[in-house]
C-alpha cells in the first residue's frame, strides 16, 4: 500500500504503507484413512488464497493460509511437463510443498532512501506458483505376491491374513491390489499384497501391465505363487521365467529383489512330478511347496518370508547414511539473466526475473516506473539493447509489457 503518516501535530510525517501478506502455498500431506486417488477424479484444480493487501500505519496484510489437500500413503507426485519427480509421500503425515505462495508485494516504506523520503510507490504481489502434475499411487507393502491369473495369489492372502479379496475361477478375479497384515504369533507381522495378475507382455502395457507391475517397485521381497498342478495346461517352469523377464523388463533393478518361489496346488494330482522337475531346473531360488486350499506349509512359508524381511530391513537401515555436519555457504546475489532478441520490429527481452518485475510493477506510479527504468539500465538490459540496434523509438517487450526505447 501507498499511504503516509496524517497524524496532527506531524507535519510531513513520511511513508506508512504496508506490506502485502504472503500468498498460500498448496501443500500436500499423507493421510492414513485415504487407499486411492479417486477424490483427484473429481477435483483436479486446487488453488490457495491470496494474501490480504497492506493497511496504512505501516500494518502488514495478513498472510494467507496454506491449502492442505490430503493424499493417500504411497503417492508419488511428477512434474506433468518435465516428468520430474516432486515428491514421494510414504510417511503418514508426511508434507510436501508442490506450489509456492508468491511472497506480498513491499509498501512505499520500504522504498523510502536519503535521495527519496516519500516514495510514491508500492509493489504488487508476486505471482505463485503454478504447477500440473501427475499424482500415482504407489501401495507400501513389505512383500508381494507375483504370478499369473488364477495361480491362487488371492487365496493364499485370505488364508494368512483377514483380507478379502475376490475369489473366483476366471482370469484376473483381481484387479486391483490387496493389502493384508500377516501376524507370525512372535510379535511379528509384515504387510502382504496380492498383486493383479501377470501376463506376457505386461512390461508393455499388456493386460493390467503397468497397473500391476509399478506397485511391486516398493516391496522389499517378491514371492512367485506357481501353480505346480498345471491345471490350465501351463508349464510351471515357462511361467517362472516369463514372470522373471517381464519383471526385468520394466525395471532392471526388480531382478535384484530378493525372491521367493511358492509351489501351490501341492494337493493336485502331477503336482509333486512338477516339481521334482522343476527343481531341477529352477536351482537359484527357494522353493516352498504348499497348499493355500489345506494350508499345509502355509506356517513355514510365512515364518520364512517374516525372517527374510527383519534381514532386508536390517540391510535397508544400515545403508542409510549417517548425518553429516551442516556446512553453509554464503554467495553473492546472481546477476540478473537475460536475452535479447529481435521479432520483426520489436525487440524482445527474455527474462524470467524481469518478467516477475513486469508483473509485481504499478506502471501507474511514477516512481514505480523510474524504479523499472533504474533496473533495467543497472543490469545492462540497455547497454544489451543497443548492441543489438535498438534506437530511440523503437518498441520493447519484456514480459505482458510493451514500451518505447528512449535514449
Amino acid at each position: 500500500m501507498v499511504a503516509y503518516r496524517r497524524e496532527k501535530y506531524v507535519p510531513m510525517g513520511g511513508p506508512a504503507g504496508g506490506d502485502g501478506g504472503h500468498g498460500g502455498a498448496v501443500i500436500f500431506i499423507v493421510e492414513p484413512g485415504l487407499r486411492t486417488l479417486m477424490d483427484f477424479r473429481y477435483q483436479r484444480h486446487f488453488r490457495a488464497k491470496p494474501g490480504e493487501n497492506g493497511r496504512p500505519k505501516n500494518q502488514h496484510g495478513s498472510n494467507a493460509p496454506d491449502l492442505y489437500v490430503k493424499v493417500p500413503p504411497g503417492t508419488v507426485v511428477r512434474d506433468a511437463i518435465t516428468n520430474d519427480l516432486i515428491a514421494d509421500l510414504t510417511d503418514i503425515g508426511q508434507q510436501a510443498v508442490i506450489a509456492k505462495g508468491g511472497r506480498g508485494g513491499r509498501g512505499n516504506v520500504r522504498f523510502a532512501n536519503s535521495k527519496n523520503k516519500a516514495p510514491d510507490m508500492a509493489e504488487r504481489g508476486e505471482p505463485g506458483e503454478v504447477k500440473d502434475v501427475i499424482l500415482e499411487l504407489k501401495l507400501l507393502a513389505d512383500a508381494g505376491l507375483v504370478g499369473f491369473p488364477s495361480v491362487g495369489k488371492s487365496t493364499l492372502l485370505s488364508v494368512v491374513s483377514a483380507a478379502r479379496p475376490k475369489i473366483a475361477s476366471y482370469h484376473f478375479t483381481t484387479l486391483s491390489p490387496h493389502l493384508g497384515v500377516v501376524s507370525l504369533g512372535d510379535e511379528r507381522s509384515f504387510v502382504l499384497a496380492d498383486l493383479p495378475g501377470l501376463i506376457e507382455g505386461a512390461h508393455e502395457g499388456q493386460g493390467l501391465g503397468h497397473e500391476f507391475l509399478r506397485h511391486i517397485e516398493r516391496t522389499l521381497l517378491l514371492v512367485h505363487v506357481i501353480d505346480m498342478a498345471a491345471t490350465e495346461d501351463r508349464d510351471p517352469i515357462a511361467d517362472y521365467h516369463t514372470i522373471r523377464k517381464e519383471l526385468v523388463q520394466y525395471n532392471a533393478q526388480l531382478a535384484a529383489r530378493k525372491q521367493l518361489v511358492v509351489a501351490n496346488k501341492m494337493d493336485l494330482p502331477n503336482a509333486q512330478k512338477n516339481l521334482d522337475q522343476f527343481r531341477l531346473e529352477v536351482k537359484d531360488v527357494e522353493i516352498y511347496p504348499i497348499s493355500a486350499v489345506s494350508r499345509d506349509g502355509i506356517d513355514e512359508l510365512m515364518q520364512r518370508i517374516g525372517d527374510l524381511l527383519d534381514q532386508l530391513h536390517r540391510a535397508q537401515e544400515a545403508n542409510i547414511s549417517p548425518d553429516v555436519d551442516e556446512v553453509v555457504y554464503r554467495s553473492r546475489a546472481p546477476r540478473l539473466v537475460f536475452n535479447v532478441t529481435r521479432d520483426d520490429a520489436v525487440f524482445v527481452v527474455e527474462s524470467e526475473e524481469l518478467d516477475k518485475l513486469v508483473t509485481m510493477t504499478n506502471f501507474d506510479q511514477y516512481d514505480a516506473v523510474k524504479r523499472f527504468q533504474t533496473i533495467l539500465r543497472r543490469s545492462g538490459v540497455d547497454a544489451a539493447l543497443r548492441a543489438n540496434g535498438a534506437k530511440d523509438g523503437d518498441l520493447i517487450r519484456v514480459g505482458d509489457m510493451e514500451f518505447d526505447f528512449v535514449e
